[in-house]
């Protein structure tokens, strides 16, 4: 995902801790999720944010803008989805 900003742009950011960390911090929500409530899903992000889902199947999308390559991944605690965007907030 970070491949698709340029250089110059993502130099900055990289530059930029508190940026980082709000764009990173966007990419988390609160809670574990599971593939049924992104169907068409709502959830809270830690910076404050909010991203939007919807799809099914193996199709999935937040925020219009960036598809989930990789989902439902299971870590110590939490299920991980791969998207092949940066979500930038708001």
């Amino acid at each position: 995902a970070f491949a698709k900003i340029p250089k110059a742009d993502l130099d900055k950011v990289l530059a930029d801790k508190a940026m980082l960390t709000k764009i990173l911090t966007y990419h988390v929500v609160g809670q574990k999720l599971t593939p049924k409530q992104l169907e068409s899903g709502s959830f809270d992000t830690l910076p404050k944010g909010k991203v939007n889902t919807m799809g099914s199947g193996e199709s999935y999308m937040v925020n219009d803008a960036s598809n989930v390559v990789c989902g439902n991944v299971k870590t110590a605690n939490a299920n991980a989805y791969i998207v092949d965007t940066v979500l930038i907030p708001k």
